[in-house]
């Protein structure tokens, strides 16, 4: 029998590795879709060291058909794929609204946005004909609210979760759970362990405690689905 797959658009050494690992134990297939294997090796070798099948596919989020190429193929060799996480991100420059170039938004809509769209568009049609599947999207509070120092990464978040609850609203009724994290929250990893150099880490999220959530919200039942969860550290000092 074939196992469930899932796939992870953004499979790097943080939430990624997580998430690979949480699934792999659960019983799925890994199809880990990132722009170079080195990036998906932390998540690949969390993964295989549960003896789950992990695959890399290439696939670039500011290049949509790549993504959508890169799981068709995942779902050719692996079979159909039963999850689908969009973890992207990636840096934006810090300015002031009027400072953004059309470029630096452009980019930031590609990768937030058509890449997330990209990435639905390849597996959710599938998911309708059978009736079930979960599509996961990786986001954060710039998605609620606008900022005079960050807008483009506010703008993309926003993008998001409007494309998130438009999925939901049109596809929820044929079985396929689409569901918007919020990530209210630094995630304990090296990259940012080295960006607080000498400041108080014990804020940070446990990246392994984030894939637990998303691995509960996968498996609510359909009576009783959310469509948005936020998460944060118990410590984290937080306002809407």
């Amino acid at each position: 029998m074939t196992k469930p797959v899932c796939a992870i658009i953004g499979a790097g050494e943080g939430l990624g590795r997580a998430l690979a690992a949480k699934f792999a134990r659960g019983g799925h297939g890994l199809a880990l879709v990132s722009r170079s294997e080195k990036g998906s090796s932390a998540a690949l070798q969390a993964a295989t060291q549960t003896g789950a099948d992990a695959r890399f596919f290439a696939g670039d989020a500011t290049q949509p058909e790549s993504i959508e190429q890169a799981l068709g193929r995942a779902a050719g060799d692996m079979g159909p794929i039963e999850v689908l996480i969009y973890n992207v991100r990636d840096s934006f420059p810090r300015c002031e609204p009027l400072e953004m170039s059309y470029a630096d938004l452009n980019d930031i809509l590609h990768i937030e946005v058509v890449g997330a769209l990209a990435a639905a568009k390849a597996v959710i049609p599938a998911m309708r004909e059978r009736g079930h599947g979960s599509v996961i999207f990786s986001s954060a509070t710039a998605a609620y609210r606008g900022s005079g120092s960050h807008p483009l990464y506010a703008i993309g978040k926003f993008g998001l979760r409007g494309l998130s609850q438009s999925l939901t609203k049109a596809y929820a009724k044929d079985g396929v759970h689409v569901v918007h994290v919020r990530l209210d929250c630094d995630l304990d990893m090296p990259m940012m362990r080295k960006l607080y150099g000498d400041a108080d880490k014990s804020g940070l999220a446990d990246p392994d405690a984030i894939a637990q959530s998303y691995w509960w919200v996968h498996q609510q039942p359909k009576a009783a689905w959310s469509n948005e969860i936020e998460l944060r550290p118990h410590t984290e000092n937080w306002s809407y």
